[in-house]
């Protein structure tokens, strides 16, 4: 038995960051490693340039998500003014950037994509050298010291995530925990949220660490794992993946 940590993401929109290249900010269908450390980490109140706090924290779990449904994508085209980078000059606030000279700021265009109506279930364990408990990371989750959101600060939760501490046998498991409708029923939220016909398993650890059989997986590495937040330096990790027909993974 693994006690685990088990909540639940689901918001109109959401945007899991992946590598980006210019003015291309793509999406992963469901949330890595970063996006849930973050989460976790605005949870506990933990800033970004706490480089002991960010360590302590992403020694201290593994992550597994279940992917319901990906929700469908959304692209935004996106623009932004603001000041060209100068040394040693830095700006505080949103109005500090706008109040530059007239021709300091410059246009910044983006194309940005978005998950619509996605929804996840996530499980958290703690790791050998972990500092934190799965306790504090459930309460922290209650009472956020800083505001959720799921990717960027645009996709604000749309329901609880009720986080819930089970002990259970599998990863797979601790995955299916049941959480309350976001419609009527079961039946009322696949088809409001077009489920697909297979749930999507993503985890790290060992390939048979989802139920025992690590002989489906399909795996590589992904390049998710925050080395610093400061910099946005991301590094690898071995992520293993498996579909389960829908029925199946209920």
């Amino acid at each position: 038995m693994t006690d685990y940590l088990i909540f639940r993401l689901y918001a109109p929109l959401a945007s899991w960051g992946e590598a980006a290249v210019g003015e291309t900010r793509p999406t992963a269908t469901y949330p890595g490693k970063g996006a849930v450390l973050g989460l976790l980490g605005a949870a506990l109140g933990i800033r970004r340039d706490d480089d002991e706090g960010q360590a302590q924290l992403r020694e201290s779990i593994a992550m597994g998500v279940k992917q319901h449904t990906p929700g469908m994508l959304m692209r935004d085209y996106h623009t932004v003014q603001m000041p060209a980078a100068q040394s040693k000059v830095s700006y505080h606030t949103r109005k500090e950037e706008l109040s530059a000279p007239r021709d300091a700021l410059k246009t910044i265009l983006s194309s940005r994509d978005y998950r619509c109506d996605g929804l996840w279930t996530v499980a958290v364990w703690l790791t050998p050298a972990a500092t934190l408990t799965l306790p504090e990371l459930e309460q922290a989750l209650k009472t956020p010291y800083y505001p959720l959101y799921l990717g960027r600060k645009s996709c604000p939760p749309a329901a609880p995530l009720a986080p819930q501490l089970r002990q259970c046998h599998t990863l797979k498991e601790a995955l299916d925990v049941a959480f309350p409708k976001l419609a009527v029923n079961c039946q009322e939220d696949r088809k409001a949220l077009r489920f697909p016909d297979e749930a999507l398993y993503a985890w790290e650890g060992e390939a048979s660490r989802l139920d025992g059989n690590g002989q489906e997986a399909e795996y590589n590495d992904v390049w998710d794992f925050p080395l610093n937040r400061r910099r946005w330096q991301f590094g690898p990790r071995l992520e293993f993946r498996r579909a389960i027909a829908a029925e199946e993974a209920c």
